[in-house]
């Protein structure tokens, strides 16, 4: 989340006159994460988030996201849903931009979780899986394998800025990862960006799931590699927790679970979910608009990930 386009007062209270919904009370941005404009609207009767699609999220992408996430609402899953004004519509223009008025969902977001946060993330996780069993609709994966070349590309010799011979060890990776990455695993629609702040914790438990802008049709077992990724480090990319590891893990095989082949290719799969969070990373260090409101994410952090996995990582 972030804010790229400023929204005024009153064409938010011309926004929000299209819903029942009630009057503009307050609005504030939201600075953290580098993908839309988001701000946090209360009003006379609730609270919402309000997202601005921006140039990365393609708005003919945004019907399928509506889709997954009315699916999963419908089967239990706690996901925010995006509102439909009183003309049935769910996605606006609002300032040059799609635009969705979305429900908001209580909870936190942790920087540090333990054993059993982590063991409950798991396990929402794969009853996430399991209601998206039956759900039909698809989208490419265009931060899969094939884009991960084409990001490396368009950083060129700019990724040696960020550290000396990253571009050749990113080179060495992806040459590494074509030649490896598995085939025949089963794939689905994933959400591919479970990180801890797309998780809101409620105590010990998960209260819902959240940011569903990258959710694709991928390995399924990817989904649970970039989880793990993104839980069991320490935030700068040192310190891998065994604890996190086994719990995030255990919570999965729970709920929804991993076939002995999904398991022998987790290494792979983690390898490629660290590699991909150190390109997109990379290309929002070198391109990030100096006015934005927004906080710069490091790249290295996952060059970290990228390494331990590679030693020699297994479940």
């Amino acid at each position: 989340m972030a804010v790229y386009t400023h929204v005024s007062a009153e064409e938010m209270e011309a926004l929000l006159a299209r819903y029942d919904v009630g009057t503009l009370v307050s609005a504030k941005g939201i600075a953290e994460g580098v993908e839309n404009s988001n701000y946090l609207v209360d009003t006379s009767n609730a609270r919402f988030i309000l997202t601005l699609y921006e140039k990365r999220v393609d708005a003919a992408d945004l019907p399928f996201f509506m889709a997954l996430l009315d699916h999963l609402a419908d089967k239990g899953v706690a996901v925010p849903r995006a509102l439909r004004d009183r003309e049935g519509v769910q996605i606006q223009q609002l300032c040059g931009r799609p635009a969705c008025l979305i429900e908001f969902l209580p909870g936190v977001s942790v920087s540090h979780p333990t054993p059993a946060q982590a063991r409950s993330t798991g396990a929402a996780l794969g009853r996430m899986h399991a209601a998206l069993t039956d759900f039909t609709g698809t989208r490419p994966n265009t931060l899969g394998l094939d884009g991960w070349h084409t990001l490396a590309a368009r950083c060129g010799d700019d990724l040696d800025a960020i550290s000396h011979g990253l571009k050749a060890r990113v080179d060495a990776e992806l040459a590494f990862l074509s030649a490896h990455w598995p085939a025949g695993l089963p794939q689905a629609a994933i959400h591919a960006d479970l990180f801890t702040d797309n998780v809101l914790m409620l105590g010990e438990e998960v209260g819902g799931l959240i940011d569903f802008y990258f959710a694709c049709t991928e390995i399924r077992a990817w989904d649970v590699a970039v989880t793990h990724a993104a839980w069991t480090f320490e935030n700068d990319g040192t310190g891998f927790h065994d604890d996190l590891s086994a719990a995030l893990i255990a919570g999965y095989e729970e709920s929804f679970g991993l076939s002995d082949a999904e398991r022998a290719a987790f290494p792979i799969l983690a390898r490629g979910a660290s590699l991909r969070f150190l390109l997109t990373r990379a290309w929002d260090w070198l391109n990030t608009p100096a006015d934005a409101l927004v906080t710069r994410k490091d790249p290295l952090a996952f060059l970290r990930r990228l390494d331990f996995y590679a030693e020699g990582f297994t479940l």
